[in-house]
């Protein structure tokens, strides 16, 4: 009875082997918030600066899309 319990429970933790578990990301976290934090100033401020908010906006949004799919590229691996 014993070794038939020993062979489930190594049976079970070897299934949990194969299951890919997400790095936590943290560099790539906290570079979202920052370039969230970044488009919120952005947004706030006055919007006369000869295009460049407008320009430095849309780069913001493309970093921040391109951020999320690093991040979600690395879950599915």
């Amino acid at each position: 009875m014993t070794k038939t319990l020993a062979a489930a429970v190594l049976a079970f933790s070897m299934s949990f082997s194969s299951v890919a578990i997400a790095e936590p990301q943290p560099h790539m976290k906290a570079a979202l918030e920052s370039l969230r934090q970044a488009k919120e100033q952005l947004e706030k401020a006055t919007p006369d600066k000869g295009g460049h908010r407008v320009k430095a906006l849309e780069a913001v949004n493309k970093a921040i899309e391109q951020v999320e799919k690093g991040i979600a590229f690395d879950n599915k691996n």
